[in-house]
């Protein structure tokens, strides 16, 4: 999960997530050599007195400093799309999970099984037990079992809502009367947090996201003791 002063993103969960951290770097490095090229075309301009003929009226630069930015707008996009459409694709999911937002709680429901559904509030300050994090806890956790597809269908019942959890690389707005899809998989257990990236009144800031990831076998005897349950 992320912490203070933390000047990058958090670490990867998920193979897209990965991914987007890679596209991240590469991205930025091409920034920052732009940016230092840049920089150093400034300062050369500001401090030397002399001039080049050559360049100020240069056919060869003006068609350097045309195809050079397309070439690198090109770099930057074929990574992009890429990661796009590995982000839409969802191929066969193990398990299918239905998420609703309320204002303001997400409620859950598994919709591979007959009755496993629950509803997720924020634990309040005042309940928290030691080593448990303010504003980002859950009295359920959505669990999930790692190495697997899974798919998630987002939606709300009332105002706009999004579903994301950064670790995983997931982000997908819940709107009333709209069933939108993600999918992922969790490539290691853990516990991931999320929050709604939503502007949705006035507790916004407090209908925290909680994915546990456990091995499947562990998945298997979770489902079992929730369905006694119910």
């Amino acid at each position: 999960m992320a912490h203070p002063t933390q000047l990058g993103f958090q670490d990867a969960a998920s193979p897209v997530m990965e991914e987007l951290l890679h596209f991240h770097d590469h991205a930025l490095m091409i920034v920052f050599l732009i940016s230092a090229l840049v920089l150093y075309i400034i300062v050369a301009m500001v401090t030397t007195k002399l001039t080049n003929k050559n360049i100020l009226d240069s056919q060869e630069i003006e068609i350097i400093w045309t195809i050079l930015p397309a070439i690198i707008l090109i770099l930057i996009a074929l990574p992009s799309l890429r990661i796009l459409y590995l982000m839409d694709e969802i191929n066969d999911p193990h398990l299918t999970i239905k998420a609703m937002g309320h204002q303001w709680y997400w409620s859950y429901e598994y919709t591979d099984y007959e009755a496993l559904g629950f509803d997720s509030y924020m634990i309040p300050t005042q309940d928290l037990v030691p080593g448990q994090f303010r504003l980002l806890e859950a009295d359920h956790r959505m669990v999930i079992p790692t190495e697997s597809p899974i798919r998630v269908l987002v939606s709300a019942e009332d105002v706009l809502h999004s579903w994301a959890v950064p670790a995983l690389g997931v982000k997908m707005d819940a709107v009333p009367g709209r069933l939108n899809q993600t999918a992922f998989i969790a490539s290691r257990p853990g516990v991931f947090f999320g929050q709604c990236s939503e502007i949705c009144g006035a507790n916004h800031s407090f209908m925290p996201i909680v994915v546990e990831a456990i091995p499947l076998k562990h998945f298997e005897n979770w489902s079992s003791l929730m369905l006694k349950d119910a």
